[in-house]
């Protein structure tokens, strides 16, 4: 199995790229993040002639997940939203699970600037999916939560980490909240494969820096134990991030080994 995580930063603006890279990429399930546009409105049709049905948890303008799986996939307890949000919060966070792997696709935001309400919220949304897990999940389960983090985890993540230390994005608070929260029992299944690749998922689209390769890595996969015995690679096509008017941030794609999920992977959400 093949599980992607995209930031496509507005789906509708994005929808040919997105349509054309699920043809060539081929992805079992990809989740997608940003996609900015009310439930009503997702163009499920598209996704559809190109052999995917979607789950979609969206909103007007901001913020949006949704999750679409190949045609013949299994696709239950789908759950939107962390305990505890009120009706009218902002949309990031999907789960359901796919052919026994529960897959949750995550937005966390962003955080905007150091000591703002922002940041607290952040932080706060952090330990919230963290308390998620120990209520409902298990770390022998066979999980992904794999989506735009708005952390880099380490410096290696970050192409110029002396000028991202102590910023958003990059900010030791932040980098200790999602510690805490792989503490759970997750692995960071880009850097499992890859212990010292130095590879990006995001670039600002000022100053030119996709093409001086400026970049961090916060789209991240983080999987339980049980799933990373059977992630054989883990890539970050930056294709999509050369194309016009691309989404800043690139799809980040999971390869998964044949495995049976073992009894209760797929807890009622």
């Amino acid at each position: 199995m093949r599980i992607a995580s995209w930031n496509v930063n507005s789906i509708r603006t994005r929808l040919e790229q997105l349509t054309s890279w699920l043809v060539r990429a081929a992805p079992d399930v990809v989740c997608m993040q940003e996609t900015k546009v009310e439930d009503g409105s997702f163009p499920e049709a598209a996704l559809s002639e190109v052999g995917y049905r979607s789950v979609v948890f969206g909103q007007k303008s901001y913020n949006g997940v949704a999750i679409a799986t190949r045609f013949g996939l299994s696709v239950d307890d789908v759950k939107k939203g962390l305990d505890g949000d009120e009706q009218d919060v902002a949309r990031r966070m999907l789960a359901a699970t796919i052919e026994g792997i529960r897959v949750i696709n995550v937005y966390v935001p962003n955080g905007q600037a150091v000591g703002t309400p922002a940041f607290a919220y952040k932080l706060a949304w952090l330990e919230r999916l963290r308390s998620e897990l120990d209520a409902r999940y298990r770390p022998d389960q066979e999980i992904v939560i794999c989506g735009d983090f708005n952390v880099a985890p380490e410096a290696i993540d970050v192409a110029e980490p002396k000028k991202w230390e102590g910023q958003v994005l990059f900010h030791p608070d932040e980098r200790a909240a999602l510690g805490r929260l792989m503490e759970w029992g997750l692995v960071d299944a880009f850097r499992a494969c890859h212990p010292a690749k130095e590879a990006y998922s995001w670039w600002d689209y000022r100053m030119g820096a996709f093409r001086r390769n400026k970049g961090l890595r916060i789209d991240l996969a983080l999987v339980t134990r049980p799933l990373a015995a059977r992630c054989t690679d883990v890539s970050i096509d930056t294709r999509p991030r050369e194309l016009q008017r691309p989404s800043d941030h690139a799809p980040v794609v999971v390869e998964l080994a044949d495995g049976a999920a073992p009894p209760g992977a797929a807890p009622a959400a």
